[in-house]
């Protein structure tokens, strides 16, 4: 430990700790832009500058570390200026289209220059004029928009070893771009969206459907049919300043309802379908001795990063559709049986904390006779903007159930959006099909959390199978790359792109906070804890399924509807 004094007060921290670690354990409030929590800094936009003592120049707080008797002052007026200095230069070269911002009100910038009420700018000179970048299906690029901070080109290099922007050219004709100035899309960008989430001024943001899914609503020729992710329950209450992780099941139903969708229903239905086939096709692997390891296909990120990095494995990626393409799968086919519905004239929407969605919808593998099986995808900030513009108070929203048709969820469907809940899933299902016993223990703690990779072993029928989790892509390379040399043998791989899993997906609330996903992480484990089904296979809506539509797992109706297949990029 250190000792420093900050403003006069004197606090303790671990020594490595940067001046910005030990202001904020002091209650300071410093600002900063290109600052990523447990990231290595980069000390590139100097907003979080402070005095210390002994220093001629300004220090920046987040890349220098704190010392033994340092005294620093994080607010005095040289320090103001500095800063105020730094904002007005960046307004100088940044367009004034706030008000149609995908960022608005949700902009650091924008957010800094109110804090330092900032009413004009001193500073007159060129302008960025780049092109706009909407070739991809997910990602929107506007480089006039960019700061310069570095915290998407961090991400995507870091945390997700992707690498499909980075910097290029010198001064002020600096930008950060895909490769050789090609468009997002003809790069191995896997669309996860996490350069969104990190980036504070909507240089990057997702593609958007809403203009199409409220005039389609307000058409009303088709049947609107609505599915929400698990991890939109414990994320959604965040806009509307509820605590991380607070459950708002009901709500949501309720307020898909009052926008006009006639059928409202949980993605865990179909996440419980997804173990029952990625179950039965793992055990099939364990009676006929592999391929292993099996892979879990229900990250879209993660399949194309496979597609793009490991050809060679893509045998042993489940060939299961993820639960969104299982539910338009099943939404078109047997619900529309059922209602004496024409597919063409129905309309499914789903409501999902990611952006590669929205790649994955328009997968022409996962068409159904040429007929999408989700027409649109919106990300949990797009429906936070549906519910806004429908002019529903959320807080004041009662709770309504999800419909029963598609259906009756488990806890094993819950935990999806976590990192580790597929295998921990899977693996409750796996072994009643192999022992037609029930596990005693069903909860897999070693898989649970936030860290990069997690492993495990479970015996079943005699075999002894190595499980391994992997969330960030960065640490889905480590596993591949270990698997391929030797040096692990594993039997089941979950991979999910973002941080935590789902509940740190790309269509998240703005802003990369570790802190925040773990809270939503213990939250989907309390939700799960508190159903009464808890596995997959006790499902009475699973088990109805299959015995009046989809006969067994593995059949081959269950084939075509529930299953897809791989390309190499």
């Amino acid at each position: 430990m250190v000792n420093v004094i900050i403003n006069g007060k004197e606090i303790k921290v671990k020594k490595g700790s940067s001046i910005l670690d030990a202001a904020q354990k002091a209650g300071e409030n410093v600002p900063t832009l290109c600052y990523l929590k447990d990231m290595f800094p980069s000390g590139a936009c100097r907003m979080c500058v402070v005095e210390v003592e002994g220093k001629k120049g300004l220090i920046p707080s987040c890349a220098y570390p704190a010392e033994e008797g340092m005294t620093v002052i994080t607010n005095s007026p040289r320090v103001s200026n500095a800063r105020r200095t730094i904002i007005e230069l960046l307004l100088a070269s940044h367009p004034f289209d706030c008000l149609t911002c995908s960022s608005n009100r949700a902009c650091e910038l924008q957010k800094l220059a109110s804090d330092y009420s900032i009413t004009k700018v001193p500073f007159q000179g060129e302008t960025r004029h780049h092109y706009k970048d909407f070739s991809s299906p997910s990602i929107v690029r506007e480089p006039d928009k960019c700061i310069l901070c570095g915290r998407c080109v961090r991400v995507c290099e870091e945390i997700q070893d992707v690498s499909a922007i980075d910097f290029t050219n010198r001064g002020f004709n600096t930008m950060v771009l895909p490769p050789f100035g090609m468009d997002l899309n003809e790069t191995m960008c896997v669309n996860c969206g996490q350069c969104v989430i990190a980036c504070p001024t909507g240089a990057l943001h997702e593609v958007s459907a809403l203009e199409k899914v409220i005039s389609v609503l307000q058409e009303g020729k088709k049947y609107m049919i609505a599915q929400v992710a698990p991890a939109i329950r414990v994320s959604l209450g965040e806009f509307y300043g509820l605590k991380p992780g607070e459950n708002v099941t009901g709500k949501v139903a309720a307020v898909l309802r009052k926008i006009g969708f006639k059928s409202v229903f949980d993605t865990d239905f179909s996440a419980d379908l997804t173990i029952m086939e990625e179950g039965h096709e793992f055990v099939e692997r364990v009676k006929n001795g592999g391929p292993f390891p099996l892979f879990t296909s229900c990250c879209p990120a993660w399949v194309k990063y496979a597609e793009h990095n490991f050809h060679d494995i893509l045998p042993n990626i489940s060939s299961c559709k993820s639960p969104q393409q299982m539910m338009g799968s099943l939404v078109k086919t047997y619900f529309a049986d059922s209602k004496g519905i024409d597919p063409e004239d129905i309309y499914v929407v789903s409501v999902m904390p990611c952006t590669a969605k929205k790649f994955e919808a328009e997968r022409p593998e996962h068409a159904l006779k040429g007929t999408r099986a989700v027409d649109a995808v919106l990300t949990t900030r797009e429906f936070a903007k549906l519910i806004n513009i429908f002019g529903i108070n959320f807080k004041e929203t009662g709770e309504e159930e999800f419909d029963p048709s598609l259906g009756l969820t488990s806890g094993s469907g819950d935990i999806f959006a976590a990192s580790g809940g597929v295998a921990e899933s899977a693996l409750r299902t796996a072994y009643n099909l192999v022992t037609g016993r029930d596990l005693l223990e069903i909860e897999f703690t070693e898989l649970r959390g936030y860290d990069g990779i997690k492993e495990a072993t479970l015996e079943i029928g005699g075999l002894k199978l190595n499980l391994a989790v992997a969330n960030r892509l960065s640490n889905a390379r480590k596993i591949v790359e270990m698997v391929k040399s030797g040096e692990k043998h594993y039997h089941f791989v979950e991979i999910m792109a973002c941080p935590g899993g789902c509940v740190g997906g790309g269509g998240q609330i703005f802003g990369y906070d570790p802190e925040r996903i773990e809270e939503r992480i213990g939250a989907v484990y309390k939700v799960e804890k508190q159903r009464n089904v808890r596995l997959s296979y006790k499902s009475p809506s699973i088990n109805a399924i299959y015995s009046g539509y989809l006969g067994k797992p593995g059949s081959e109706k269950a084939h075509k509807l529930l299953h897809t297949s791989y390309i190499q990029r």
